[in-house]
């Protein structure tokens, strides 16, 4: 096994988990915090921004799992990675946007 497969599969995750809030708000029709808000991270971007970049983030989380190495799901390491990508940008997501939604108490 390749350890630049277990980098791509974090990142992977990370972008995975990414794309939900921001595909989720936008097709609720909701604003959200995205990169493209002023000011970046803290301003509210339109909701379709938010489903075009929950997407984007979606597509680039799938290329890097699936087209990267060969990820095997009954492999521990491999989950191990994606898992915790995921699990650390949803726990940043979580402190900084919380301030901004009253999540943070």
């Amino acid at each position: 096994m390749n350890w630049l497969w277990l980098v791509s599969y974090f990142f992977g995750g990370m972008f995975a988990a990414n794309a939900v809030p921001h595909f989720v708000s936008g097709t609720m029709g909701r604003p959200f915090q995205s990169p493209f808000a002023k000011p970046s991270g803290k301003g509210l971007s339109s909701s379709t921004v938010n489903v075009v970049w929950g997407f984007f983030n979606a597509v680039v989380g799938y290329v890097l799992v699936v087209h990267v190495g060969d990820f095997q799901p009954r492999a521990t390491s491999h989950i191990l990675a994606l898992g915790l990508g995921a699990l650390l940008i949803s726990i940043f997501s979580a402190r900084h946007f919380g301030q901004f939604h009253g999540g943070n108490r």
